[in-house]
């Protein structure tokens, strides 16, 4: 990793019911994130969190998408402070935080120009206020960046740099009646969990890699831990069983920096969804702090 890398803390917590994931930012750092980058070889500057007022002082507002306006105010901030890094030509690290905040981490990345999406998430994230059960954003940031559905009329939300055929979405094992049939009839790629276990995490990360990374500018990695089995991170509100173990998440990540060094295809990342009241002993936020080292290219020899 040549660039150096610029974490922008998020502590967002509005696109979730549970509490707590706002701390997540904090917990990474605390995990010695840095000295882990270090480690890697890269040179981290860190910006500091961004102002996010507590949940609890303002009105949920619409059921259908609650907090929108605050998500609308924090993302518009987030995406003008990625663009930023970019344009000083660092490697902007976005740590959640709900994964709702990777509407403005790609909003920026794809701010003039074109990328593609690796998406690490145990569920899709492919909602609508039109289709959510629950109206938490966190469960709808995919498809704001694509502009589905009401979100089409959303230009903050929208990433005009991003296209269906670049988003690969990779180890999902739980969706929604309306995401399956959404995703499948997409140009998305999508990998299934059971595609990991027949074909192994590598092979799949690889493709992924090409998907996203196929005539475009570059590849924003979006990574929920809770894309890890909950037996490896535990802090986390959404678990789902059978996740990916923690070497499978460590050689994915070790894939991406395999691929950045030959082809500098990593423009952006988000390491979101760590919630440290769930955790056991800051275990979940010392793996995404160990899992960033290994995007970044942090090697064994």
């Amino acid at each position: 990793m040549t660039r150096p890398v610029q974490i922008i803390g998020a502590p967002m917590d509005y696109g979730a019911d549970r509490r707590g994931v706002d701390m997540g930012p904090s917990a990474i750092r605390y995990a010695d994130l840095a000295q882990k980058l270090r480690s890697a070889g890269v040179d981290p500057s860190d910006s500091g969190d961004l102002l996010v007022p507590r949940a609890e002082e303002r009105d949920p507002g619409d059921e259908a998408a609650k907090f929108l306006p605050e998500i609308e105010d924090v993302c518009s901030r987030l995406a003008d402070e990625v663009a930023g890094a970019i344009a000083e030509d660092n490697l902007p690290l976005v740590l959640g935080g709900d994964h709702a905040v990777a509407i403005g981490s790609i909003a920026g990345s794809a701010r003039d120009a074109d990328v593609g999406v690796v998406w690490f998430d145990a569920h899709g994230d492919f909602n609508t206020p039109e289709s959510s059960p629950s109206g938490n954003v966190h469960g709808m940031p995919l498809a704001a960046a694509l502009g589905q559905g009401d979100f089409a009329e959303m230009p903050w939300a929208n990433a005009p740099g991003l296209s269906e055929e670049n988003v690969a979405l990779v180890g999902l094992r739980k969706l929604d009646d309306h995401e399956r049939r959404a995703i499948r009839d997409s140009d998305m790629t999508a990998f299934p969990m059971s595609e990991i276990d027949e074909r192994g995490i590598t092979a799949v990360t690889e493709d992924a890699l090409d998907v996203a990374s196929a005539g475009t500018d570059g590849v924003h990695v979006s990574f929920d831990v809770d894309w890890l089995d909950p037996d490896e991170a535990p802090g986390v509100g959404t678990p789902v069983r059978g996740g990916a173990t923690y070497r499978e998440a460590h050689a994915a990540l070790e894939a991406v920096a395999e691929r950045h060094r030959s082809d500098g295809v990593l423009r952006s990342m988000e390491l979101v969804e760590v919630n440290p009241i769930l955790d056991d002993t800051n275990r979940t936020a010392d793996i995404a702090a160990e899992l960033a080292a290994s995007a970044m290219g942090k090697r064994i020899l």
